[in-house]
């Protein structure tokens, strides 16, 4: 008895010890950022309406159904061709900019659509419904090419070039190095400051939309010893001397969307192309790919569903032992648990491009959904294979460019693990 009332003193001695947050049946408190609430006053009288988040203004309507038309007309039957070639069929391109895709957040003085930034993330789902590969290049358009002009360009440098980008331009953004991917700023690309000019040396890796871009973003360091903080972006003109594009890699997937190589020998640059500050870029970096994450899961998200949309009519009509495939419960669980990730993996994209669009932060979540949307289109067109059986493995069918495309998602705009590091380190501020 006298052991045992000791060990209860020296519980008790613990307890008291013990940081608060640990004490039983007490509410932490920390609190998760996504499950605080956030007030919003005078609802009525500010007309403001809480409504769920696949609730789309009549603008966002009328623009989706009009991708889903474009997709399904100018785009499906070329889907095939462009991925055996690995090359953008013109008329889709030359369509994207027809159909103002390519500027949907742009104001009208500069030849865009003036929509919202969710309408981006609308158009690039439905355009990877259908083909992944165009839906990228409308991404990196918006959310990439155009945010940065908008977001840091001088006014010169907005009439200049913003017009061509709404036009008939693409652009490209070159970060990325043989030795630098995750690692971005260990990038090693010199810019020298020679008078009112720079110049340029250095090569590029794994440059997406290099084969057909009319103008670049180059991430070059004007001070390699202050390391990161020297990185500068400078705008370049796919005609300037010395910059030359490389032979597209032969990829898995996404194949008509070319990834180049992009090398520079002595190219020199006006001073006045440098956009923003000089070694500001390594921020401008950061906050374009948590912008372009959100469209990196809207890509993920319509990849997913346009495999699941082509896969589930055929598990209706297959017959075997009698009844048609999807009749089976083994296969309705397989299928019910796929569309509630799908779904989830939706309301985490809308979720993120809401927040991005009002102003309210949106990293972790941004990072959330990339990473999950990325997750998912892996294990839908994983099961969308399985359940079209032989068919689902040959080339007939769509199913396995999906699969091959897909796996892209946890690789570029930041790898998986570079999502859940971003994560935690926003869960590590939050408690």
């Amino acid at each position: 008895m006298a052991a045992a009332g000791g060990w209860l003193r020296g519980c008790a001695k613990l307890k008291r010890n013990m940081p608060v947050y640990l004490a039983p049946w007490r509410a932490s408190p920390c609190a998760f950022q996504s499950s605080r609430s956030e007030s919003m006053p005078n609802l009525a009288s500010d007309g403001v309406v809480c409504a769920p988040l696949q609730t789309f203004t009549e603008e966002e309507t009328m623009l989706k159904n009009m991708v889903t038309k474009f997709a399904q007309e100018r785009v499906a039957p070329l889907v095939q061709k462009m991925d055996e070639n690995s090359k953008m069929e013109d008329s889709v391109i030359q369509g994207l900019f027809e159909q103002g895709l390519m500027s949907i957040e742009l104001g009208e003085e500069y030849g865009g659509t003036g929509a919202s930034f969710f309408s981006i993330i609308l158009v690039v789902e439905e355009l990877a419904k259908v083909d992944p590969a165009v839906s990228l290049l409308c991404e990196l358009q918006n959310t990439l090419t155009n945010k940065l002009f908008t977001t840091y360009g001088t006014e010169e440098q907005k009439r200049t070039y913003l017009p061509r980008v709404a036009k008939d331009t693409i652009g490209s953004f070159c970060l990325s190095e043989a030795g630098s991917g995750s690692d971005a700023f260990a990038l090693k690309t010199r810019a020298e400051k020679r008078g009112d000019y720079y110049v340029i040396n250095g090569s590029k890796m794994w440059i997406s939309l290099a084969e057909h871009a009319g103008v670049f973003f180059v991430m070059a360091n004007t001070d390699p010893s202050l390391g990161y903080r020297g990185i500068t972006c400078f705008i370049v003109d796919r005609d300037t001397e010395g910059l030359h594009v490389g032979k597209k890699e032969d990829k898995l997937g996404i194949r008509a969307s070319s990834t180049c190589p992009v090398t520079f020998e002595n190219v020199k640059v006006p001073e006045t192309n440098i956009l923003g500050q000089v070694g500001q870029g390594y921020k401008y970096a950061i906050g374009m790919l948590n912008t372009g994450r959100i469209g990196i899961a809207a890509q993920m998200l319509g990849l997913a569903q346009g495999c699941f949309d082509h896969t589930i009519p055929y598990t209706k009509e297959r017959v075997q032992f009698g009844k048609s495939i999807f009749d089976f419960q083994g296969m309705q669980h397989q299928i019910a648990q796929v569309a509630t990730q799908l779904e989830a993996a939706r309301l985490l994209t809308y979720n993120a491009a809401r927040l991005a669009e009002t102003g309210r932060p949106f990293i972790k979540e941004a990072s959330m959904a990339k990473y999950y949307a990325a997750e998912v289109a892996t294990l839908t067109t994983s099961k969308c294979i399985e359940w079209m059986g032989g068919v689902g493995f040959t080339k007939n069918y769509p199913i396995e460019k999906y699969y091959r495309d897909c796996k892209i998602g946890t690789i570029y705009e930041g790898t998986s693990n570079i999502q859940l590091s971003t994560i935690a380190k926003s869960l590590a501020k939050e408690y």
